[in-house]
């Protein structure tokens, strides 16, 4: 039964990576796309240095979103996904409640914490950091 619960476990952490990633890399892309417009409504919402942070967000969503998907650096990926998340709820989204029909912070909070939990939680068997991890623990051949 252990060894059924820790596959599924594996499994799971592969689909929620994998989910996760993808929500975080549109909507990094879409950034990127009209990264002039998104650094104007970032201005016009008050994020401090709104170009650098346009960037900044932009390139952390789609990287980390790809990071959480392969499973590599995944408690930097996590922490970083996490701070740009929290930046839109204090910057955005905050202020106008919880629900995210509303604008409210929902939709932020739990992707910011689903990358925390993801990221400190390890990426699974299937996953670059563990391929990585086993690798290291395998005797040098001689």
């Amino acid at each position: 039964m252990d060894k059924l619960v820790h596959a599924l476990r594996d499994v799971v952490l592969l689909i929620a990576r994998i989910g996760i990633g993808i929500v975080f890399i549109a909507h990094g892309v879409s950034k990127f796309s009209g990264i002039d417009g998104t650094a104007a409504g970032f201005g016009k919402m008050g994020v401090p240095m709104p170009t650098l942070s346009a960037y900044f967000a932009a390139t952390v969503e789609t990287l980390g979103g790809a990071a959480l998907i392969a499973g590599v650096l995944m408690p930097v990926a996590g922490v970083l996904l996490a701070v740009v998340m929290v930046g839109a709820g204090v910057f955005v989204h905050f202020k106008n409640g919880f629900f995210a029909q509303t604008g409210g912070y929902e939709f932020v909070m739990t992707l910011a914490l689903a990358a925390l939990a993801l990221g400190f939680g390890g990426g699974g068997k299937y996953s670059v950091d563990a391929a990585l991890a086993a690798r290291k623990e395998q005797p040098a051949s001689v």
